[in-house]
């Protein structure tokens, strides 16, 4: 073969590759469209214990078939406070057996004639990206065909290299000592570093079980590069936990630690380990009988039993010990800051968890939620501003409430610019639905934050004159401030419920009773003022205050609308 041959083959094949990590991406998108909420619920409520965590890690990466989707997506849910530690170790070992589904879909392409599906298979998928109602499965449908025909392509490429044919490649890879942990080793390390610079296990994959499918790359060696594609899959995590929490990266942490501790214990039984997989599939390292024919069924597939059989095996052995790899990660990540400082961060991923929008949604859900709670907080030192008497004490409290004034503005822009990108990615109907009304949700709670600072402005025009509200005043107000703390209350409980089990009855029968009173003590201000109970001035104020608290109580409801998803009213 000619130098512009092999050129035109090489390019066949990054071409290939290219249309593989494609296919998947596709295909993992549309499953997580179809899907998205469903997984969501099934994280939270599947990881009761480490059993069940690792029954779901290898349930949703079968799904999305991406290990690295699902655990970044872990990452994220234990930086946004929906996971333990401990719970997100056992997802983790979950994924790890979830994505040997991945490399048997593989083997499967190169022992199998698959171009008589992919054709139809197109057509098919074309067909149903049309159709409004199943455009999702055609997504799906689309992405898989992509996938198959990638390794249709990659066969195709590797019988017209004939690499087998080539005495100078074949000298390069039989100059390795198979016999050799030296050899081993540098092939482990050479898989490490290109998954970790390709950022994609499947395509490395892909290549390995090419070259074994050819006969250049012996079996030895072949799976010295899938025990370094365990360890570079991991880099994915870890590169996203950089700017997330202690936790979070705790979390990329413990999934480095699981794989390279079942790569070190698979060393140390290296080749009883293997001739063992290749006994479970009938094949002999030593006979070299077979035909290059046969070999091209054999080996991928021994490289996908020796794939599950590593991940399965270091799952039974380390499941047992996720407390000790717990307190293990814990000792090596130290806090960066004290939890109070840490709790003035968003509490969600940052720009890596990107790869899996459907399921970034619950992420942007809980930020949310704990945007609720720290508006809450605000009105809770609003409280204490109206009975703090000693000017130093209430200066110091002032301070505070701006402080949080600018951090509900700051939340504001920050959940608004994670859930624009979110929407930049292609997501059902229902989600697109989710991200308006959580945009509406922050939107309103931002409004609460200004009420709340509002009252505190108006508390301390009150501090900086000479007069006081009376006492009656003084109850009015402090029966408001509780009607509006009850209204907060169950808003913050909206956020936590699922919303098939929300309620909103006692938010709006509150928001009623704000109403009324508020009424009541408008009609009650007039008839004081004209008795000259106390001065048109300290009524103004007082009013103000009721006013604002009636404000507040109107952006509850629109919260809580948002959240049932009831249109926003016109009027």
């Amino acid at each position: 073969m000619t130098t512009s041959d092999y050129l035109l083959i090489f390019f066949k094949i990054v071409g290939s590759l290219a249309l593989l990590i494609y296919g998947m991406k596709a295909m993992s998108e549309a499953l997580q469209k179809m899907a998205g909420s469903q997984l969501r619920h099934i994280l939270g409520a599947m990881t009761t214990n480490r059993f069940t965590g690792m029954l779901t890690g290898t349930f949703i990466t079968c799904a999305v078939q991406s290990s690295s989707a699902t655990t970044v997506m872990t990452v994220s849910f234990v930086n946004a406070g929906l996971l333990t530690l401990a719970q997100a170790i056992s997802v983790i070992m979950g994924a790890n057996i979830g994505t040997t589904l991945t490399a048997w879909i593989m083997s499967l392409g190169y022992s199998v004639d698959l171009s008589t599906f992919v054709f139809p298979a197109f057509l098919v998928g074309i067909v149903l990206i049309y159709s409004r109602k199943f455009r999702y499965v055609g997504d799906f449908l689309f992405g898989l065909s992509f996938m198959f025909f990638s390794l249709v392509l990659l066969s195709t490429a590797g019988k017209e290299l004939r690499l087998q044919d080539n005495p100078d490649v074949l000298h390069f890879f039989g100059s390795f000592d198979t016999n050799s942990y030296l050899t081993i080793i540098i092939f482990l390390l050479i898989g490490t570093v290109i998954t970790c610079m390709v950022q994609s296990s499947a395509a490395v994959m892909a290549i390995t079980i090419l070259l074994c499918s050819t006969g250049v790359l012996p079996i030895y060696l072949g799976i010295a590069l899938v025990m370094g594609e365990n360890i570079g899959t991991t880099a994915t995590a870890n590169l996203a936990a950089l700017g997330a929490n202690t936790q979070a990266r705790r979390t990329a942490l413990a999934h480095l630690v699981f794989n390279v501790f079942g790569v070190v214990w698979v060393l140390c039984l290296f080749y009883p380990f293997v001739h063992t997989v290749c006994c479970l599939v009938g094949y002999n390292p030593e006979d070299h009988s077979l035909t290059q024919a046969q070999l091209a069924v054999k080996l991928p597939i021994i490289l996908a039993a020796f794939h599950t059989l590593f991940n399965v095996t270091n799952t039974a052995i380390l499941i047992w010990f996720i407390p000790q790899m717990e307190r293990l990660v814990c000792a090596l990540i130290k806090p960066r800051r004290s939890e109070d400082e840490e709790d003035f961060r968003l509490r969600f991923i940052q720009a890596g968890i990107m790869k899996t929008p459907e399921l970034s949604v619950l992420e942007a859900q809980k930020g949310i939620g704990s945007f609720g709670e720290r508006i809450h907080r605000m009105f809770g030192m609003v409280r204490d501003l109206l009975v703090t008497k000693d000017e130093a004490a209430f200066a110091k409290l002032f301070a505070r409430i701006e402080k949080y004034e600018s951090i509900s503005d700051n939340m504001e822009i920050e959940i608004a610019k994670y859930l624009d990108n979110v929407s930049d990615a292609h997501l059902s109907d229902e989600t697109k639905a989710k991200i308006r009304a959580m945009l509406r949700e922050i939107s309103e709670i931002e409004s609460i934050g200004d009420s709340c600072y509002n009252i505190a402005r108006i508390i301390n025009r009150k501090m900086s004159g000479k007069e006081d509200f009376t006492d009656e005043q003084y109850r009015h107000i402090g029966q408001m401030f509780e009607l509006a703390d009850d209204a907060l209350t169950q808003m913050k409980a909206m956020f936590v419920a699922p919303r098939e089990e929300l309620n909103a009855n006692r938010s709006f029968n509150i928001e009623n009773e704000i109403n009324n009173y508020r009424n009541q003590l408008r009609s009650q201000n007039i008839n004081d003022v004209n008795d000259h109970k106390y001065t048109y001035g300290m009524g103004t104020l007082y009013m103000d205050l009721i006013n604002e608290c009636e404000k507040l109580g109107d952006y509850v409801i629109n919260v809580v609308e948002a959240r049932l998803g009831v249109r926003q009213k016109t009027a």
